[in-house]
């Protein structure tokens, strides 16, 4: 029975190294570094926006409705505004702070906000909103009045 069992621990122990071999040398090649987590951040967007007037009247504002419509969620994304006005004249703000300079870069203090255009002509008017993000991304919006004086 001895010789038995030493018989078959000879014939074994080969098999076994190999076994032993090919399981380190499997978990080795599984977690090298090229198999890194990737972690995303830099999320695509759309901006919404709800319909507005057609036409404005000198001194009267228009509300301007937007939601930043993001296509993945990481919570360190910032988003920024920025605007510039090609024709006629007015000015637009975020409720109640301080009217926009154009090409001036603004952080938004959330991704569902509303803008005021108050207009300052009587011609017609047309500006551009640029709303960007942290990683790059951007989308243009455009937007046009008649004047209704």
């Amino acid at each position: 029975m001895t010789s038995l069992f030493n018989t078959l621990r000879t014939e074994l122990m080969p098999v076994g190294l190999t076994l032993a071999i090919l399981t380190a040398s499997v978990s080795l090649v599984s977690c090298g570094k090229g198999d890194d987590l990737e972690i995303q951040n830099d999320f695509p967007f759309e901006v919404g926006v709800m319909p507005v007037p057609k036409e404005v009247a000198n001194g009267q504002t228009v509300e301007i409705r937007l939601t930043i419509q993001r296509k993945g969620n990481y919570s360190n994304t910032r988003y920024f505004l920025r605007y510039f006005q090609f024709d006629g004249q007015g000015t637009l703000r975020h409720y109640g702070d301080p009217a926009y300079l154009p090409n001036d870069l603004y952080a938004l203090p959330a991704e569902q906000f509303r803008l005021y255009y108050t207009s300052h002509s009587t011609v017609s008017q047309s500006f551009d909103v640029w709303i960007s993000d942290n990683f790059g991304n951007e989308r243009k919006l455009s937007f046009a009045f008649n004047s209704s004086d």
